[in-house]
Formats: structure tokens, sequence, C-alpha cells
């Protein structure tokens, strides 16, 4: 790929990103436009920004290459993230708004007056965040280390450079505007291409891609094996190799490998002809990566099931997505808003399923590098090349970067909402920025050492915890008067706490395979239950614990603004103007 185009597009969405965040600093007056633009974010704006944070790396580059890799089955990622906004939509949008919270903590001990609760919602605020800024960096580690041959950490540390400025310059009013114009640049960065890559594919007249046997070449291509790995072949294969390979070393030889399994070297070279069937390969490097698919295999109905759970339920729980909707001015636009973000996100989804099957056709040897996230990068150059190659290449590239600095942007606020709340000495803005190089810092410093895992496959397991753990608070929390504090934290902890643990367990690789790792791979099919039966359990056993005010907080949270009229005792208050006292709006 020609980095005399793709780096000046990289460059140019971030200079963009920085420009559109002063101007939204410019208009951000106020303390109140600091932390929730003073709720005045119309419908059509908030869904363009909610859009723009939640259409992650994993939706950009995760899908296409998942699908890739494992075929039409993968489709259940874009469906999950889609329909869980139907979820959000029916259940919390508007009650979530009417509460006069502004973060999840916020609303926890609005709805349950408990400083425990409050402080156990912001812990999982926190996990949640940082499990899913993880994967952004590393998709842009990824992206810039294709893109210039660059080291894999220096796309993380300018996105996390870029995020902090502009979150701690501008707060939620600038990020506003930031988000809005990075969807629409997604969105163009991956529809543009896509016209010009199906009309080449029929050009080609190639075949369509089949997903139920293995991918072939249809070129010859030389492999380099970046990581030590182990080839699996059914059947015998020649390559010609230059490298180490089943521990002796090869000059450019030619070499007939039998069926089994073959050791291949780090910095090994394989020549495959036109026709060779992609082998299968698992990664020392990336076990994880190795094991997710193993267990799909595996437990194919079961990962299905976990991921489908996952994925409908967290999004309601996602600390990003839940502060967009104080940002909105009532109820009725937070609904309006949530049935617009449906239609962008869906028509996004259309596109990363296209972009996986050609590269299922065009380059399928990403499967056995490790590099399949970097199929939607790699296609411009594959099938078009050229000037119309490069051109087209520098424009997803530019939508990539789009895509991890408008996630991050949104969860580094959450994260650092959260800190300055409850972690941090004060509450003034100024802690606030503190707050938000804190909430970077760690995610930055892992994603150094965690490396390999699919960004799709990583923000899964966030949404998990998120499912596992705020589903059953915001869900019982909004619908059910009953729920007491010892059953709030009780569910969060055993559903949230054991899917962290799953989470953990599977990131470290332990175990290495069989039922026992489906289990953990994909805990919210039986974490989500679990988090929900402990709550309602915990909850009937201690009926003394009902908060006092606790008809007041619910005729909230389901009455029009104009009928519940004024401040619910124990509510949050709006956030103060300039001028009063700039403690950050917290439930008293």
């Amino acid at each position: 790929m020609n980095s005399a185009y793709t780096v000046p597009a990289v460059a140019l969405v971030v200079v963009a990103t920085v420009l559109v965040g002063a101007f939204g600093l410019r208009i951000s007056r106020t303390t109140s436009d600091f932390y929730v633009a003073s709720r005045t974010v119309g419908p059509r704006l908030n869904a363009a920004a909610i859009s723009g944070e939640y259409l992650s790396a994993a939706s950009f580059l995760g899908i296409a290459g998942l699908v890739l890799v494992q075929g039409p089955d993968m489709l259940w990622y874009p469906v999950g993230y889609t329909a869980g906004y139907l979820v959000l939509l029916l259940f919390v949008a508007a009650p979530l708004r009417r509460s006069g919270a502004y973060t999840l903590p916020d609303f926890a001990e609005a709805r349950l007056a408990s400083q425990a609760v409050r402080r156990l919602a912001g812990a999982f605020v926190v996990g949640v965040g940082w499990l899913y800024l993880l994967p952004q960096l590393q998709g842009a580690g990824l992206t810039l280390s294709v893109l210039t041959d660059a080291p894999d950490w220096l796309g993380g540390v300018i996105v996390a450079a870029v995020v902090v400025a502009t979150v701690a310059a501008g707060g939620m009013r600038s990020i506003t505007f930031v988000q809005a114009f990075q969807y629409w640049l997604k969105l163009t960065a991956l529809l543009v291409p896509a016209l010009f890559l199906v009309l080449a594919w029929q050009h080609d007249g190639a075949d369509r891609p089949v997903f139920d046997e293995p991918a072939a070449l249809r070129e010859q291509r030389v492999v380099r094996v970046d990581d030590t790995l182990d080839l699996r072949l059914g059947h015998p294969l020649g390559v010609t190799a230059t490298g180490t390979v089943d521990g002796r070393r090869y000059d450019g030889e030619h070499v007939d490998l039998p069926a089994g399994t073959h050791r291949v070297d780090r910095g090994t070279e394989l020549a495959l002809t036109a026709g060779d069937p992609v082998p299968a390969a698992d990664h020392g490097s990336n076990g994880m990566s190795t094991a997710l698919a193993e267990g799909r295999e595996q437990r194919p109905l079961y990962a299905t099931y976990g991921l489908i759970l996952a994925t409908f339920l967290g999004t309601m729980g996602l600390p990003h997505v839940v502060v967009r909707f104080y940002t909105s001015p009532h109820g009725v636009a937070a609904r309006r808003t949530t049935v617009v973000v449906l239609a962008l996100v869906g028509a996004f989804y259309l596109l990363p399923p296209v972009y996986g099957a050609l590269g299922r056709l065009y380059a399928p040897e990403l499967a056995l590098t490790g590099d399949a996230d970097a199929a939607v990068l790699l296609l411009p150059d594959r099938m078009i090349g050229g000037l119309g190659g490069d051109l087209l290449g520098a424009l997803v590239a530019g939508g990539a970067f789009a895509a991890f600095l408008s996630t991050a942007s949104g969860v580094t606020m959450a994260v650092a909402g959260v800190l300055t709340q409850d972690v941090l000495p004060s509450r003034g803005v100024g802690h606030f920025r503190l707050g938000t190089a804190l909430a970077m810092a760690v995610p930055l410093a892992a994603s150094m050492l965690v490396g390999g895992l699919p960004v799709a496959d990583a923000v899964g397991l966030a949404f998990a915890v998120s499912a596992s753990s705020f589903c059953p608070l915001l869900v019982l929390g909004i619908w059910w008067r009953r729920l007491t504090p010892p059953g709030a934290a009780a569910g969060m902890l055993v559903g949230g706490g054991s899917a962290l643990a799953a989470v953990a367990a599977t990131m470290v690789g332990h175990p290495a395979g069989g039922g026992l790792y489906a289990l953990l791979a994909w805990p919210a099919l039986w974490s989500v239950p679990l988090a929900f039966l402990t709550m309602v359990l915990v909850s009937l056993a201690t009926p003394g614990k009902v908060p006092a005010g606790t008809p007041a907080i619910l005729a909230r949270f389901h009455l029009p603004e104009e009928l519940a009229g004024g401040q619910v005792r124990g509510a949050a208050p709006d956030v103060p103007e300039e001028g009063e006292d700039d403690t950050w709006a917290r439930v008293r």
C-alpha cells in the first residue's frame, strides 16, 4: 500500500478532529455545556454522535475480519449491535433521560439512595470502559502498522493523545460535534470503496466466496510469519520456505509438508502457489484468538447464543452510550434519538460483511498471518491497484482512524466522569481533565502488553460484562419497585463479577479449550440470568431495604417531564451553570 496517500489521509482526519473539537470548544460556554452539552442536543445530531462513537474498531475492521476467517455466522455481531438499540429504545432510553442523572453511578444512587451501590457501579463503568478502549487502541496500532510499517504501539499513542486533548479541552459539547462528523466520514469511507470493489469483482468474473470449505489463493502469494505458529494441514501441501520449519532451516527451498501439524518460526516466509488452500494456523502469541475460533467450532450453538445475548443486552449498559441520553432535552427526544440511531447503525452494518466476503476471495492468506482485521485496509490495493486503489485505500484508512478516535472519545468521557466523581478528591473541571488522562493511561499500557486479539472479539467481551452488570441494574431499577440496594449490589457482584472473571481467564488463555473454555469465552448465557436471579432473590429477602422515596423516583422515570414536575427528592439536579458551584452534578 502506498503510504504517500494513506499517511496524509490519517493526518487529515486527526487534524479535522482537532478542528471540529475546537469549534465545539468555542461554543462550550458553561459548565453544563462541558458535562452534558446543556441537555440541548437534538435527536438528529445526537443520533449521529451516538452512531459515531458506537461504530468502533470492531465495526469498521473486526466484523470483516471475522467474516473472512469464520464465515457468515459472524454476522450475528452486527445484528446484535443493531438490535441492542431496539432493547434500549423499549426499556431504558426515556426513563433514563428523565432520571436527571448524568452517569450510571448517578442513576444507581438516585434510584437506590446508596453510596455503596454507587461506588460498585462506578467500578464496573471503569472496568467496562477500559475493556472497550483496549481494542480501539490495538486497532489503531494495526492500521498504522499495515499502512506504514510503523511500530504496533504508535497508532494507539496517536489516538490516545488526540482523544485526551479533545475530551479534556471541550468535554461533551466538543465531542458531540466530533463524533457526528466522524459517523458520516466512516460511512463514506466504507461505502465509496465498497461500490468500486463490487464493480471490480463483477468485472473480474470471480466466483462467489465459498465458506463451507477452506479458502484458496487466486494467485501466488508470499506470506511472512511475524509470530511463531503451528500450521494444521488436513492434506499435504507444497511450499517454498525461507526460514525455519519444524526446526529445520530453509533458504528458498521447496518443501513438501505432509498432513499434520508443523511449527513455523517467526520471520519465516512461505511462498504459496495459486489454487493452494490456505492452511489453518494456531498462533503461539495469539492463543486467545485461536481458542475462540476452536471454541466456536466445538460449541457453535452455545457460542452463537452467548454472543446474541451479550450484544442484545450489553448495549444498554455501555457507559459511553448511556451518557449520550442525558444530553437529550427530554424523554421524547431520547426515544426519537434511538429510532434515528437504529437507522444510521443499520445502514452502516450493511457494508463490513461485503469486505469480509471479498477478503475471502482476494486476501485469504490474512487468516494465516493473523491479520484478518486488516482486510478492509488492503482490499482496495489488491482488487483495484494503481492510483485508484491508493486513493480508495487512503479513504478507508482515514475512516478507520475516525472509528478509533470517535469511540475512544466517548468511552474516555464516560470513564473520566466516574473517576472525577468517585475517585479524585475534587469534582471540578480541572480534576476532570486529570481524570481524562487517567482514563486513557491504563488501556494504553495494556494495549502494548496484550496483543493479537481480534478487535470484534475483544469488544464482545466488554459487551458480556456490561450485559451481566448494568442491564439487570437498569431494567429492574426502572421497572421493578421492590429492588433494594443489597439486591442490586449482590446482582452486580455475582453477574458482572463472574463475567469479568471469565473474561480475565479467557484473555490469559486458561483453560486452553474444551467445554469449560466455551463457558468462559461466552459468559453472557449464564452470567446475565444469574445476575437477574440474584438481584430478585436478594431484594425479596431484604424488603425492609426498599428506599423510602422509591414511588416518587419511579414516577419521575415514567411520567412525562411536564407531569412529573420539578426535581424528585433524591434525584440528581441539573449540572450547575457558570458562576454557580463548580461541583459536578451528582446525587445528594
